[in-house]
């Protein structure tokens, strides 16, 4: 690391500035979801082409977050957060000022590489400048910008586009992004030690491209090509081709791979991965369920929002518990607990034998405990991925985590709803409910096997 880090030490000013940045994306460039109506009347864009622009976020933050990691490593990890704030800065102007769909996508397509540069960039700065607990206690606030904007996002979008323009949204965004360049000016540049000259691995990043590009089509876009047409089956051999040439590939890069696999060698990175990616998948939790209680048990949208409510609530007051937690007892525990109560609580959701308001009830609290084992499994996950990883490669190693957290949520959120869609059709929404809940149970279970398998105990204890 820079000589700087010697002589300064993360503020709650750094804390601060760094989970605006996180919000720019999580609350604000969430909210494009949620609004989707009142965009599509301004502008006059039909559907499709707001859906596509809708999912370009996620589909560019999740090709370069990997890359903008790494980059983060070597030229810089403030230089990137800072690059990512001006990106979401354009970005947001671009949507504020678009009068079709030519800035829409521009803008949403700048707000994706944002996403990428800021997360990992932000994360390795937390390690950084924070040590032991108050490393944990920085994280947990990162988890906090993160866990809470996305959760909040659909209550403060729907709020400010309904009584002030969806303009405002992206306004508010760009003044988070300045406030949050403002608040970490005084942190020192941080970047890995290196030796040599920095080559960058442009072969291992066009095949990743083209690798990610193909899973992201076949993931969001699978059930409306058909799973079984000639377009998805030709993208999902790309898919599978590109991962096993890009593996290969990467292992024979000596220098500057984009990717070091040497980082899965380390046990407690890789199982706070996996356990990441497929916790993360039980996410298609949320559309079958909101789905489920909306066709089979007639409640509205409001209603179906207002149920699943608890869930945020817990998420947002188990994030510190979790630290707390980790720091006596290590982070293996609260990992495995905050598992099992998310593996509970979704499960109970899948009783859709249940009469009306008893049903209801168990939904709202299987909702509450989904929320609690979430809340309570990110900040020990986290630090178990950032203290496991080298100081060379921990905006690299970042960016790796949150790629699974993105993918595992797609794929979660595309095999959830494939899996419902396919049983509704030859029996009853009720056991098409069940079928999609059992789905996002089993990956509870095998998130809890990778836990216990991978992890050691103590890993992450501070006292």
């Amino acid at each position: 690391m820079t000589t700087d880090k010697t002589t300064y030490k993360g503020t709650n000013t750094m804390i601060a500035g760094i989970v605006f940045g996180v919000i720019t994306f999580w609350l604000f460039a969430q909210a494009m979801v949620n609004i989707v109506p009142a965009v599509q009347e301004d502008l006059g864009v039909n559907l499709t082409t707001l859906n596509i622009a809708i999912s370009l976020t996620s589909l560019f933050s999740g090709m370069f977050i990997v890359v903008a990691g790494g980059l983060a490593d070597r030229i810089g990890r403030k230089k990137i957060t800072y690059l990512g704030l001006i990106l979401s800065i354009i970005g947001s102007l671009a949507l504020v000022l678009a009068q079709g769909a030519i800035l829409l996508i521009i803008g949403r397509v700048l707000q994706g590489i944002s996403a990428a540069c800021i997360m990992p960039a932000t994360i390795a700065l937390m390690k950084a400048y924070f040590e032991g607990e108050e490393r944990q206690r920085a994280l947990s606030y990162w988890s906090i910008g993160s866990w809470g904007g996305s959760g909040v996002t659909s209550f403060a979008g729907g709020a400010i586009a309904t009584y002030m323009g969806w303009e405002w949204i992206f306004i508010f965004s760009i003044i988070f992004a300045i406030l949050s360049m403002w608040l970490i000016k005084e942190v020192p540049e941080s970047k890995a030690e290196t030796s040599g000259d920095f080559k960058f691995d442009f072969g291992g990043l066009a095949i990743f491209i083209v690798t990610m590009l193909a899973i992201n089509i076949v993931i969001t876009q699978g059930a409306d090509l058909g799973w079984t047409s000639i377009t998805t089956i030709v993208l999902s051999i790309v898919a599978i081709v590109g991962v096993i040439l890009f593996v290969r590939y990467e292992k024979r890069v000596e220098t500057t791979p984009l990717i070091d696999f040497k980082l899965f060698e380390n046990k407690p990175y890789t199982g706070a991965t996996i356990s990441n990616f497929l916790l993360n998948a039980v996410a298609g939790t949320l559309i079958v369920a909101n789905t489920y209680v909306q066709v089979g048990r007639g409640f509205t949208a409001f209603q179906s929002g207002m149920l699943s409510i608890g869930y945020l609530v817990a998420v947002l007051a188990l994030i510190r518990v979790g630290e707390k937690i980790m720091q006596r007892v290590g982070a293996r525990n609260p990992m495995i607990w905050g598992t099992l109560l998310t593996l509970v609580g979704v499960a109970v959701m899948g009783l859709t034998f249940l009469p009306g308001f008893i049903y209801t009830v168990t939904v709202f609290g299987g909702f509450i405990l989904f929320g609690l084992g979430l809340g309570m499994y990110a900040t020990p996950s986290t630090d178990t991925a950032v203290s496991a990883a080298p100081d060379s490669k921990v905006g690299e190693a970042s960016g790796i985590y949150k790629m699974a957290s993105s993918l595992g949520n797609a794929f979660g959120v595309a095999i959830s709803a494939t899996v419902y869609s396919a049983i509704v059709a030859y029996s009853s929404v009720h056991v098409a409910a069940t079928a999609g809940i059992i789905t996002n149970v089993i990956f509870a279970v095998l998130s809890l096997i990778s836990i216990m398998t991978l992890v050691p105990k103590n890993v992450g204890e501070t006292k």
